[in-house]
């Protein structure tokens, strides 16, 4: 399985956070793939039902189900950006990491 590393470019800015990149472990990055897959396989899924016209409960059991994986899939990749991209700035004295995550639990409670 082929990696891509390029860039995400709109106009002449990147998407996202645009000057930092996150080198991965083979690991962390097949569990990562595994999660987005199976997830995308579930929004199919809801979108056959719907083609299917399926029972408007049985969709929105469905679509919690899908909620429920992308909420676990964000709380492996916050552990992960903590315990590594985090730790890592505060040890370099980049204090504003902390100011970083918290945006970022902010954004994630909404």
């Amino acid at each position: 399985m082929e990696r891509n590393k390029d860039e995400n470019h709109v106009g002449d800015e990147l998407t996202m956070c645009c000057h930092r990149k996150k080198e991965r472990s083979e690991k962390e990055y097949k569990d990562l793939i595994h999660r987005l897959n199976r997830i995308e396989g579930q929004i199919r899924g809801i979108r056959g039902m719907v083609e299917k016209d399926s029972y408007c409960p049985d969709i929105l059991v469905q679509v919690a189900a899908v909620n429920a994986a992308l909420n676990s899939f964000n709380k492996v990749l916050l552990a992960n950006h903590i315990k590594t991209c985090v730790t890592k700035d505060i040890r370099e004295g980049r204090e504003e990491a902390v100011d970083e995550l918290v945006t970022i639990l902010q954004k994630l409670m909404k």
